[in-house]
């Protein structure tokens, strides 16, 4: 591990060489190098606000663990692997490695851990998630390769304010993003402080992304494509109510892989956009084709009443393309108040009229 203060141009020279531009920063921030066979987890315990951990291409055999406020951990793209650890993780071993995720930014339930970034890199092959953040607030996960992670590729529970935008996730065991207030217990949807989803390419995964318990969150600009379900928005009947969020223009394509049920969810497949449980939502400018299936959410765009007989109200699904979805364009087997269908440019509807 070589630290670099970037105001010096003999370190400047060093990063040029292996590869990477160096911008000047202010001189009490740094940039840790990390090399193949060393430990990337050194280099962040090491890390102050303000530094970056830079891994050179090479794979690394470990979790990382990331508590300090405003460390950028980036790659130099998708030849900076992070797999898990050879051997079983010991006694010593930190969290995230406890947990089978490959980074992690954790803060604790009274301080959020704030402005980390985790960047131009690819990680695959652990038992839970790829990249996880918890207690964050303006987490950034940018140009990251999530790929074959039994779980979830890239996840987030109980945050404020976080950007994923031009990763890419793949052939996750669930979710390629998964977004929510927390999985540990019941509670009433969290403020996720507009957290945005954006021109991120999720495909061959359970589900392309959900949005779990939350309120205000953007999912848009998206390439989803070939997972069982595109995009999961789901509640419950806890207060305060999931919902104020915002589907806009993604390009949700025949996610027509077949998954089985779970404990909690019916089987998926075909399924686009579904909105179970949630208010005050809009759905919009989304592209929406081939997506078909025989599951309970199967369908272009479906609002379906919670697993728990909670029923959605007050969303708005309007100025959609939709076509070849079935059993239908738009499906509607909510018995809530309020929801309205507009302006959507499709073929077929169940029941008949919302197109």
């Amino acid at each position: 591990m070589k630290r670099c203060h970037l105001a010096y141009l003999a370190c400047g020279a060093a990063l040029v060489s292996a590869g990477v531009g160096a911008v000047p920063a202010a001189a009490t921030h740094q940039t840790l190098v990390v090399r193949p066979g060393e430990s990337i987890q050194k280099a962040v315990d090491a890390a102050r606000a303000g530094d970056t951990v830079l891994v050179l291409p090479g794979t690394y055999h470990e979790s990382v663990l990331i508590s300090t406020d405003r460390v950028t951990l980036r790659g130099v793209g998708a030849r900076t692997v992070v797999k898990p650890a050879a051997v079983k993780t010991g006694k010593d071993a930190n969290g995230c490695a406890k947990d089978g995720s490959g980074i992690c930014v954790l803060g604790t339930k009274k301080k959020n851990v704030e402005g980390v970034t985790v960047a131009d890199l690819t990680v695959t092959g652990f038992t839970h998630a790829g990249v996880f953040g918890m207690a964050t607030d303006r987490m950034t996960v940018r140009h990251v390769h999530a790929v074959g992670n039994d779980t979830w590729g890239i996840a987030q529970e109980r945050s404020t304010r976080g950007v994923f935008r031009e990763n890419v996730a793949e052939r996750n065991g669930d979710a390629g993003i998964f977004l929510a207030n927390t999985i540990k217990e019941e509670a009433g949807a969290y403020d996720a402080g507009r957290t945005l989803v954006e021109h991120n390419r999720l495909s061959d995964n359970r589900i392309g992304v959900t949005v779990r318990r939350l309120r205000n969150v953007n999912v848009q600009y998206n390439g989803i494509r070939g997972n069982c379900a595109g995009v999961f928005v789901v509640g419950d009947e806890n207060t305060p109510k999931a919902g104020h969020l915002t589907v806009a223009r993604n390009r949700v394509l025949e996610n027509n892989k077949s998954c089985p049920k779970t404990q909690r969810l019916a089987a998926l497949q075909g399924s686009g956009i579904v909105l179970t449980g949630v208010e005050q939502t809009r759905v919009t400018g989304n592209y929406v084709r081939g997506n078909a299936g025989k599951s309970p959410f199967s369908g272009g765009i479906v609002l379906f009443r919670s697993m728990v007989g909670a029923t959605g109200d007050n969303n708005r699904v309007d100025g959609n393309t939709l076509s070849a979805n079935a059993p239908a364009d738009l499906v509607n087997t909510d018995t809530g108040k309020g929801n309205s269908f507009t302006r959507n440019s499709c073929r077929a509807s169940k029941p008949a009229g919302l197109c």
